[in-house]
């Protein structure tokens, strides 16, 4: 018989989707791209509409939720939880530190820092949310603002995500679909309606989310292009670049996660540091160094004050196009770089997955930010290249061309930024369609060429019909103000997780301190006996008389020999039949051993269909030990006396190691 495990070619489905989720993201795809593109001023009216009234009313929500979602994970890393890997405790890492890295920083904000690196700190230096522009306050207040928008609050939103998503499918063997993160409260209905809908629900917001920034991205290609070879700023070029970086991201997404897109983003970030650390040598170097130090001290001391800055004292529309607009971009990709976040993080402790998420990734956009940014307001302030900042005011694409052209070798490195461009918007495209084929494959993995090949060309189509007609922008604000309910989604992913997290961790604990019954090879028990005796649940009267005839005995003969090594031990009984022996030490602390009878509901599969009177008789007990401190949360009903004696006496051993300690 064949091994059912291995599929040859001529047997591998042609096709492995998940039809409701395929099919409704398609059709919807198409409905809303249609609605984008031929009523482009109705689509833009009503979006916008739409994302004024969530700005306007719901931006303490957005505020409110980021900020939960940040210390959400920092207290996750470092907590007791940390040490939980996301797939079983055996798993290691796919990938190295370099290539993990890089593939977190090509998807997750790579191509924004290549557009907004040099443009948001000079429009902020400009136009600052509150005081005058174009002063030294104005400068550094737009380098904290830009900081603080591309710093821990996005990549927290993505690691909620990640995480949820990582835990679920690799720790658990659910699907890698954003549905799987909600099975602690929804359980087998995941698989339903529900489940359909959200993951869906994640389908456009990836598609879409990658279409737009697809479109946004070749405007900046294109005039990088201008610049270097006059090659026409014109929407022709512009859908012949998106059908060329569709291409190459058909050939990435065709060679696959290893082959494809882990090579471009290692050449990505190879190419990003090249490009930082010439801005460094050849910036005012000195100034740029002191700025890194600064800004950094000033995004950490100022975190918590900006977190919660909604500016309700001095009312001002700068929050909704900015702060509120970045947030809801970033919950708008989260399902999108989360699940690809998730895909390459199997086998990484969830601290080591938050600490590198959160921290190496911020840590490189302070630098990049900082050099690029500061670079440009130096250029500003000091040595009068005014020029550049009316050219970023007029067209943000052009800002890091201008930038690169008042440095040494501009021709060179304007090449290098476009190319750097390019390969970030790859990046983003392969890694957009492998997570959205993922997704309408109900989580596998291993779906046919095809099928990535579709969601693929469909991203460049998508793009460039809306570029021709002009309908980019309105969906990129019907991107953005769908956040509002992914926000809710994502709000009960972390609390399915935490659900989660709070009982693989109590079955780790209960494993390493549980106690079991001891066997002993004088008496040895047939395994029959302690099977029984493991899935009996003992009625009260039993529990009672097992304490009378065998715990209270142990306990006396345990009394009676510690009275003989001239020790005040006493045996006493309460009145619900629990029996204890105390070891009194005058002025240091007496030892305190006690069996008791504990009752305990029965579990959900004895309880169904269960009145009320007969439910409290199907309670069961436990003989379970407690001690000075409390109760031990272990049952010996069914011990032996020997193994009762030894057990008060290893906990009497501890007692004595402890008073020795703080004698």
């Amino acid at each position: 018989m064949a091994d059912p495990n291995k599929s040859s070619p001529e047997k591998r489905p042609r096709m492995q989707v998940n039809p409701p989720v395929f099919i409704a993201s398609a059709a919807l795809i198409l409905v809303l791209v249609v609605f984008a593109a031929i009523f482009t001023d109705l689509a833009g009216s009503v979006f916008q509409a739409t994302q004024s009234w969530i700005s306007d009313t719901m931006g303490w929500f957005y505020v409110l939720s980021v900020a939960g979602f940040v210390i959400f994970m920092v207290a996750l890393a470092v907590s007791s939880y940390g040490g939980i890997k996301l797939g079983p405790d055996h798993s290691q890492p796919d990938y190295s530190y370099l290539s993990w890295f890089a593939m977190l920083f090509s998807a997750g904000m790579g191509i924004g820092l290549m557009f907004f690196g040099v443009a948001e700190p000079v429009m902020h230096y400009t136009s600052p949310p509150t005081g005058s522009g174009e002063t030294v306050e104005a400068a550094r207040q737009a380098m904290s603002i830009t900081l603080f928008h591309w710093g821990m609050h996005a990549w927290a939103i993505y690691a909620v995500v990640a995480a949820s998503l990582a835990y679920f499918a690799f720790r658990h063997g659910l699907p890698l679909t954003v549905r799987s993160a909600l099975y602690p409260l929804l359980g087998d209905r995941i698989h339903g309606g529900i489940g359909h809908t959200v993951d869906t629900f994640a389908v456009l917001g990836t598609l879409f989310g990658v279409a737009t920034s697809l479109g946004l991205g070749a405007t900046q290609i294109n005039s990088g292009l201008n610049y270097l070879f006059d090659v026409p700023n014109v929407v022709s070029v512009q859908v012949v670049l998106i059908a060329i970086i569709t291409v190459l991201a058909t050939i990435s997404v065709v060679l696959g996660l290893d082959g494809g897109i882990r090579r471009l983003s290692e050449l990505n970030i190879l190419l990003a540091v090249g490009l930082l650390a010439f801005v460094l040598i050849f910036g005012p170097t000195v100034y740029l160094l002191q700025t890194l130090v600064q800004n950094t001290g000033s995004y950490i001391s100022n975190l918590f004050s900006m977190t919660f800055n909604l500016y309700a004292y001095e009312p001002t529309d700068w929050i909704g196009g900015w702060t509120l607009f970045y947030w809801g971009w970033w919950i708008a990709w989260a399902p999108f770089v989360g699940m690809f976040i998730a895909r390459v993080s199997r086998g990484r402790t969830l601290r080591e997955f938050t600490f590198g998420v959160l921290f190496v990734p911020v840590g490189f956009t302070i630098m990049w930010m900082t050099f690029f940014g500061n670079t440009a307001l130096h250029m500003i302030m000091e040595q009068g290249i005014t020029q550049l900042a009316d050219a970023v005011a007029a067209d943000t694409s052009v800002a890091l061309f201008q930038f690169l052209e008042q440095m040494p070798l501009s021709s060179i490195t304007a090449v290098v930024a476009t190319l750097l461009v390019v390969t970030f918007f790859v990046t983003s495209s392969d890694s957009g369609s492998l997570v959205v084929d993922i997704l309408t494959s109900g989580g596998r993995e291993d779906s046919p060429t095809w099928q990535r090949i579709f969601w693929a060309l469909l991203e460049g189509v998508v793009a460039s019909v809306l570029l021709i007609a002009g309908g980019l922008s309105a969906l990129q604000t019907a991107t953005i103000a769908s956040a509002l309910p992914f926000t809710v989604i994502m709000i009960f992913m972390a609390w399915g997780l935490l659900k989660a997290l709070h009982l693989d961790h109590l079955k780790k604990v209960t494993l390493l301190e549980s106690r079991v019954s001891p066997v002993s090879p004088h008496a040895p028990v047939s395994w029959q006996r302690r099977l029984r005796s493991i899935v009996h649940q003992p009625k009260r009267n039993e529990v009672l008389r097992f304490i009378q005839e065998t715990v209270k005995p142990a306990l006396t003969a345990v009394a009676e020999e510690l009275r003989k090594q001239k020790l005040d031990a006493q045996v006493g009984e309460g009145e619900d039949g629990r029996c204890w022996v105390e070891v009194r030490h005058g002025e240091e602390i007496d030892f305190f051993y006690s069996v008791r009878p504990r009752a305990y509901e029965p579990p959900s599969f004895v309880m169904r269909d269960t009145g009320a009177r007969r439910a409290q008789n199907l309670k069961y007990f436990r003989a379970e030990v407690h001690l000075g401190e409390g109760g031990q949360d272990y049952d010996v009903m069914g011990w032996s006396q020997e193994a009762l004696i030894n057990d008060v006496l290893e906990h009497y051993e501890r007692h004595m190691h402890f008073l020795d300690a703080v004698r």
